[in-house]
Order: structure tokens, then C-alpha cells, then sequence
């Protein structure tokens, strides 16, 4: 997953490296990550998952945003830069907008697992949304088609929510009233 092993770039070279790319790049403290391009499947479960949010969204504060859409992940206390391409971020807090990516911490981030980056998005950015405190996390598994959600408890920890694979049906803590029927979108 990562472009080079034991080797960290600054970000301004970080900054260039993706103006001369057309592949999804993620930087943290100084590692870049590529992503693979999605599947069909992937873009399917995106669009239906993207567009059941954006309708219950509609007239309340949070706006849902899919990728490629930068998120600089920022909080009091935590140094180094981190910049993330999440498949789907619901965005509550609407002071951290920029004309090009939103920095602070989304509520909710969906991640869409590929084969060639499970171990990235099921390791590595569970725990950074977990140090950064993304309320909930969700991770679609197309393979297997199944969600599980995780919630952030009274210990700053990530703990499973709800899992489901192939039916039912799966509701979000963070938004209130949201519920998914995996059928919905498999």
C-alpha cells in the first residue's frame, strides 16, 4: 500500500508528487499510501451508500462527501500531518472547509475495502480515526459483503457497534435514525 518502505517525504514534495499523479495519494507523517483504482462493485456500493445518505442528510447540518475529496485530519494535541481520501465522509462541523479539502475530524468516515488494501483501512486508519476521534467509522467489505460499524465509547476507544453480512440490517449511532439495509446496497 505504501509507495516506498522506510522512506518519508515532506509534504510540500508530497504536495508536488500529486500534482503530477492521477492516482489517489494519502500522506501521513510523511508516508504516502496510493490507492488502488475501485472496482465496479466498489463504485456501486459508493453511489448507493453516498446517495442513501445525502437523502437522509437533506436539511440538516451534516453534508456527505465522497472521494476524491481530501480530508487533513487535525485536532488540539496531535502533531504531524495526515491526509486522508476516505470513500465516503459525513462532515457535521462546517468550520474546517477550504476551497480544496476540509481539515479537522469528520463524524463519520465509510471506508470500502479493496483486496490490495484491507490491512490498511481495517489497521492503519482504524486507530488514526480512533487517536483522532471520528465518531464512527464504517467498513464495507464487498468481498464479503458485509458492514461493520464502529463507535467511539467513553474511553476515546473504538468498539463494534453492529456487523451484519449479506442481509439486515445495520443503524448508525452518529446519525440518528439512519439505518441501512445491506440489501440496499450489495
Amino acid at each position: 500500500m505504501a509507495l516506498a518502505k522506510n522512506i518519508s517525504i515532506s509534504l510540500d514534495e508530497f504536495l508536488k508528487m500529486r500534482e503530477e499523479s492521477d492516482s489517489i495519494l494519502e500522506y501521513i507523517d510523511g508516508v504516502v499510501y496510493m490507492s488502488p483504482s475501485p472496482s465496479t462493485k466498489h463504485q456501486r456500493i459508493s453511489s448507493r451508500l453516498q446517495i442513501k445518505m445525502g437523502i437522509y442528510l437533506e436539511g440538516k447540518t451534516c453534508e456527505v462527501f465522497s472521494a476524491p475529496y481530501d480530508i487533513e485530519l487535525k485536532k488540539d494535541k496531535l502533531d504531524g500531518t495526515k491526509i486522508v481520501v476516505p470513500d465516503l465522509s459525513i462532515i457535521c462541523d462546517k468550520s474546517g472547509f477550504t476551497e480544496t479539502k476540509y481539515i479537522g475530524v469528520p463524524s463519520l468516515i465509510v471506508e470500502i475495502l479493496s483486496q490490495s488494501n484491507q490491512s490498511h483501512d481495517l489497521i492503519t486508519k482504524l486507530n488514526l480515526y480512533m487517536k483522532y476521534g471520528v465518531q464512527e467509522y464504517w467498513i464495507i467489505n464487498p468481498m464479503l459483503e458485509s458492514v461493520t460499524i464502529y463507535t467511539l465509547n467513553d474511553d476515546a476507544m473504538y468498539e463494534q457497534l453492529d456487523m451484519k453480512t449479506s442481509i439486515g440490517v445495520v443503524k448508525s449511532k452518529v446519525l440518528e435514525g439512519f439505518t441501512l439495509d445491506l440489501k440496499e446496497i450489495f
